[in-house]
């Protein structure tokens, strides 16, 4: 696989100080969505039952490098517990004396839970000396945080230099769930990509058209595309500042032989609340006045036409604001003909990304995939 697993590791009263991504959304003070708690708990479980000492590391919001009370981790280790059927400790800190005297604390098969990394601002910025205190309190490290793998923090990435190192189980699943769809997939390949703002997929956009086969661009990133085409897209969510950027884009997948796929028609409503009042209309008829808040029928069957004839799925972001119904009627329609064909066997499906996740949650049919990337 090239990278290191658990298999690679002897850990039997081993300190394993293990990067998980514990950055779950809250509601009233408790956890309402376990997904990511859920994922990590084989890693945590394996790891304790083979006698180490498990040090859990994780980053909660953005604090920005003060003490944040309503950001404390303490309010997770419950839900962590729960997760993993076993007591887990909390320590007040990540490093220093009280961090120091946890960890000592802790007996092989226990559990850890350190605060906050973000509460240290050099944990954002790589501070190779906050890296080095990290790692005064483990014997190895294990990286089980895909989500945010991308980061390169002082627990994602300096750490890993300072200590034997290995991929946790879910990090393992997530690369080589992935590998199998992009590194070495079976022919063709489809990439479906939503949301918001094309800003933040930049570079996302730039290597699938260089991996797949047909790419399929919804959600509020349509717009931007569409209004660097010249379409009108009225008051909607668009980037206009991009608008070379999504030219440059076209044109490079025009050159890679990719077949970019925008909307052909969109939902729209002077503005964005449950239960509006939606218009089904052609793309390039869209108002002054009015929004695009999803794909319209036509480009859902239109995707779907496409889909059955591909192999592989890629699927990142919905394609539509589909906490607002009736904006998830194209998000929805996607995902049941995506689950369908992932039933009968004739395509293998790896979605991921947290609206990704909430979305296929909410069309039922987030067990129904190959594979749903935390």
């Amino acid at each position: 696989m090239g990278f290191r697993t658990l298999d690679d590791l002897s850990v039997d009263g081993q300190r394993v100080l293990l990067r998980a991504d514990l950055n779950v959304p809250m509601k009233d003070g408790a956890v309402s969505d376990t997904t990511r708690l859920d994922r990590v708990a084989p890693t945590i479980n394996e790891l304790a039952d083979a006698g180490a000492r498990v040090i859990v590391m994780s980053h909660f919001g953005r604090p920005k490098g003060k003490r944040v009370p309503e950001m404390s981790l303490r309010t997770v280790a419950d839900a962590l517990a729960l997760a993993v059927g076993k007591p887990v400790a909390f320590a007040e800190d990540c490093v220093g004396p009280t961090a120091e005297h946890a960890v000592a604390a802790v007996k092989p098969g226990e559990v850890l839970l350190l605060e906050n990394l973000r509460f240290h601002g050099e944990e954002e910025s790589n501070d190779g000396g906050f890296a080095k205190s990290l790692a005064a309190l483990g014997d190895c490290y294990v990286n089980d945080a895909f989500s945010t793998a991308h980061r390169a923090h002082a627990s994602t990435e300096g750490l890993a230099h300072l200590l034997p190192a290995a991929a946790g189980r879910l990090m393992q699943q997530e690369l080589e769930a992935l590998g199998q769809a992009l590194d070495n997939p079976v022919r063709p390949v489809v990439a479906v990509v939503g949301g918001a703002k094309i800003s933040t997929k930049l570079e996302l956009l730039g290597n699938l058209v260089r991996k797949v086969d047909i790419l399929f661009i919804g959600g509020g990133m349509a717009n931007t595309f569409l209004n660097a085409k010249g379409v009108s897209v009225g008051k909607s969510l668009c980037e206009h500042d991009l608008a070379d950027t999504a030219r440059d884009i076209l044109a490079a997948s025009e050159r890679a032989g990719c077949e970019m796929m925008l909307p052909s028609d969109a939902l729209v409503a002077p503005e964005l609340t449950a239960g509006s009042a939606a218009q089904k209309i052609a793309i390039g008829a869209v108002g002054e006045d009015q929004m695009i808040l999803d794909i319209g029928p036509a480009s859902a069957a239109m995707l779907n036409d496409k889909l059955a004839s591909c192999r592989t799925l890629v699927w990142n972001g919905p394609v539509g604001a589909f906490e607002f119904p009736p904006f998830d009627q194209g998000t929805n329609a996607i995902a049941q003909s995506v689950a369908e064909l992932t039933a009968a066997g004739t395509l293998m499906s790896v979605a991921g990304g947290g609206d990704t996740v909430a979305a296929l949650r909410h069309a039922g049919v987030l067990d129904r995939l190959s594979y749903v990337s935390t």
